[in-house]
């Protein structure tokens, strides 16, 4: 018992010098940061993954086969490079001359242009999501392909529906989109997902989820049990409906659901447009599907990993990951990495914490 009391004295110590330590740093990126410019500027990243690929094959063969083999199998791909670089050089000469010096020339070859989409609560990748899509529709054309690997449980509605717009913006330009889902796309994140000409999905991942929630907590009993009294002033009978600090009404609990309802039919209408072929009466339940059975109901087109689909287009497809990156000052960056240390903390005292329910 000892032990185990100095045990948990020296974590709450950790733990404080650790909170510390990240309060210290965000004042300092704070202070580091006044004065600059609201908006940060930031750059697109793009990373050619076939070049990705071919290295960690390469790696692998080095290792595992004979040099005489090995020697064999550069001459082939050396040969090959030739001849498509050769194919490429006469396609680009017979275009040029057909088309006006104005007019873009379009690839010979498929372009796949990927893009990640991290979603939390409030969609704060979206503002990153915008800007990729804006510098892949300057270069994208029919014949090249989209792919989004979407990775969200959902959240606002209003952040969600602009994440969407962003989408849309590719499949109103008649360029094909692939969204692909590894882990979760529901909610919010599906409406985002079912914008897309097919979905692919893992088959453990979580899909659906085609509700609304509200969670409002109310302390008006806290309150008056303190003497404290709250008092809110609106103009509109619907300002608002229901509040966490007054005392609520049927009546506007009533106004409160109504408007979660209409949320809820617009989101059906929502995913009806973009997949007909889906029976929204038995999927808008706020169920969630795995992979395996959003195929049985139409959520998703197929069962592979994003990994799985990209690889198989290799090298068939010219395949880039197109990333928005911010520039961090070094108080930003010290910031983020304190942030990083405490989640990372926290973690592995939840998992520790868990183990005994799952073993």
């Amino acid at each position: 018992m000892e032990f185990l009391a100095e045990y948990g004295l020296f974590l709450a110590k950790t733990l404080t010098f650790v909170l510390a330590l990240a309060v210290i740093v965000s004042l300092i990126g704070a202070l580091g940061s006044k004065g600059k410019k609201k908006h940060d500027k930031g750059h697109i990243e793009v990373t050619n993954l076939n070049d990705k690929f071919k290295e960690m094959a390469d790696s692998l063969r080095h290792a595992a086969l004979d040099k005489l083999t090995l020697k064999q199998e550069e001459k082939t791909e050396k040969k090959k490079r030739k001849l498509e670089e050769k194919e490429l050089k006469k396609s680009l000469k017979e275009q040029g001359g057909q088309r006006e010096k104005t007019t873009p020339v379009p690839s010979p070859k498929k372009r796949v242009f990927v893009l990640d989409f991290h979603g939390d609560i409030k969609a704060s990748a979206t503002e990153n999501l915008r800007q990729e899509i804006t510098s892949v529709l300057s270069l994208a054309t029919e014949s090249d392909e989209v792919v989004v690997k979407v990775e969200s449980g959902g959240g606002m509605v209003h952040s969600y529906g602009l994440a969407s717009s962003q989408l849309a913006r590719i499949t109103d330009r008649k360029i094909p989109l692939t969204v692909c889902v590894d882990k979760v796309a529901a909610s919010g994140g599906y409406m985002m997902a079912c914008v897309a000409d097919k979905i692919l999905a893992a088959p453990f991942a979580i899909l659906g989820s085609i509700g609304v929630l509200a969670q409002v907590p109310n302390f008006n009993k806290l309150l008056k049990k303190n003497s404290i009294d709250y008092e809110m002033f609106t103009a509109g009978e619907y300002k608002r409906t229901v509040t966490m600090f007054g005392e609520n009404t049927d009546k506007g609990r009533q106004k409160f659901k109504e408007d979660l309802e209409d949320i809820h039919v617009l989101f059906k209408e929502f995913v009806s447009e973009h997949r007909p072929q889906v029976d929204i009466a038995k999927v808008a339940t706020g169920e969630i599907w795995f992979g395996r059975r959003a195929t049985e109901v139409n959520l998703v087109d197929g069962l592979q990993t994003s990994d799985e689909y990209l690889l198989a287009q290799h090298p068939e497809a010219d395949i880039y990951q197109v990333e928005f990156v911010h520039k961090k000052s070094l108080p930003e960056k010290f910031g983020f990495a304190a942030q990083g240390a405490v989640d990372r903390l926290l973690l592995t005292w939840w998992e520790r914490g868990s183990q005994n329910r799952w073993f």
